[in-house]
């Protein structure tokens, strides 16, 4: 038991060493290649192990801070605020090794997308010293996931709502599941459950629908997950959320063609 535990680990701190060299900008990356991450076979050097902290990302993304350009991952000026929110893509391992990703259901009483399964996550506030600040503050605050529980290894490319509010991804790891006690804060939030993070690369419990919008035809996906409590709809923008999440993680194309609506890309237009 103890062994595989072991591997377990070092199969996240793997994943997260690879996750920090990864540029949303570049799409020839090599962290997106047709090798799977779960298959890469361990090194005879031991990897070193890091504590779960948001410090060193964040001294990391200042040192690429040139590279990135003009892409507003941590931009500060109140234009890029002020339509803005960063969401947590938290994952953990579970007992058998295969990763999982934290949702939440909204809560019905919210102004917006009420009783809808999201990511945790929010609109940028003044405090917020960066888009990984805002992802941490919004799970803390919606789930009572502590900040200091959750390695943050990237951000992903941006997204923009249909409502041009752009939306930061946020990717963490929860290094240990178990000292992770929900908090759940009713006044947004109904329901806390995961799901598997490869689900959103694989053609099973998926349905789509074509759609229509201002002449630009794309496809939304909806992915049905079943706990021992409830049954989730998981589709629009938290869908496409976790299909990119899922392929870089993954290093792999969904087994379906996804045809993304190109207002999800205004941003970098």
């Amino acid at each position: 038991m103890a062994t595989n535990i072991f591997h377990r680990s070092e199969n996240l701190l793997k994943l997260a060493e690879r996750l920090r060299l990864y540029n949303p900008n570049n799409n020839n990356h090599p962290s997106f290649s047709s090798s799977n991450f779960f298959n890469i076979q361990s090194q005879n050097q031991s990897p070193t192990i890091q504590e779960c902290n948001v410090n060193e990302v964040v001294k990391k993304e200042q040192e690429l801070k040139p590279e990135l350009g003009t892409d507003p991952i941590n931009s500060s000026s109140s234009n890029s605020r002020r339509a803005r929110a960063a969401v947590l893509v938290c994952l953990f391992e579970d007992q058998q090794g295969h990763l999982r990703v934290i949702l939440t259901k909204r809560a019905s009483t919210v102004s917006t997308y009420s009783g809808e399964v999201s990511l945790p996550g929010g609109k940028v506030e003044e405090g917020d010293a960066n888009d990984m600040e805002t992802a941490l503050r919004e799970a803390e605050e919606e789930i009572g996931l502590d900040r200091s529980l959750v390695d943050v290894v990237t951000v992903l490319e941006s997204f923009t709502a249909k409502k041009g509010i752009i939306v930061i991804p946020v990717v963490g790891i929860l290094c240990d599941r178990n000292a992770f006690n929900p908090v759940i804060n009713t006044a947004e939030v109904a329901a806390i459950f995961d799901a598997p993070l490869e689900m959103f690369l694989k053609d099973e419990n998926r349905r789509e629908q074509k759609v229509e919008y201002m002449g630009d035809q794309y496809v939304l996906h909806f992915f049905d997950h079943e706990t021992e409590k409830e049954k989730y709809i998981i589709w629009a923008l938290t869908a496409g959320i976790l299909i990119k999440a899922a392929s870089v993680v993954y290093q792999r194309l969904p087994d379906f063609h996804e045809r993304r609506p190109r207002f999800w890309n205004r941003s970098r237009q």
